[in-house]
């Protein structure tokens, strides 16, 4: 699958109409997230099912801002509407393979209810 290109016009509708989403925040003056490009898109071609999204920071600095990106690259996976993963740096392609895995083990109807509970308890 091709990666989407975000932007604040389209954000939300790409988020909530997708169960899982890999979102790359990246600038085209960076060296890390030209350097992590290629093992992004390679993994977008080995896991067709998930949506892989980018944000260009400096095309995008309200999307930027919005969810507090100071370092890039920063990747964030967002699955039923919930960030479960924001980490800056590029991943090698294994780390990358082992958050993309961890992400789709987790128990979202845990996730959510632990959310309820803390925002509950607050």
């Amino acid at each position: 699958m091709s990666t989407i290109e975000l932007t604040k016009e389209n954000f939300d509708q790409v988020v909530s109409d997708n169960d899982f989403v890999l979102i790359d925040f990246w600038a085209s003056w960076c060296g890390p997230c030209v350097r992590f490009a290629p093992v992004y898109d390679k993994a977008s071609e080995r896991h067709p099912d998930l949506v892989f999204a980018k944000v260009d920071t400096e095309a995008q600095p309200e999307l930027a801002a919005a969810f507090d990106i100071r370092s890039i690259p920063t990747l964030m996976i967002v699955r039923d509407n919930v960030a479960v993963f924001a980490q800056p740096g590029a991943l090698p392609e294994p780390a990358l393979e082992d958050v993309i895995g961890q992400a789709r083990a987790l128990d979202m109807d845990a996730v959510k209810k632990s959310i309820e509970d803390a925002q509950a308890g607050a």
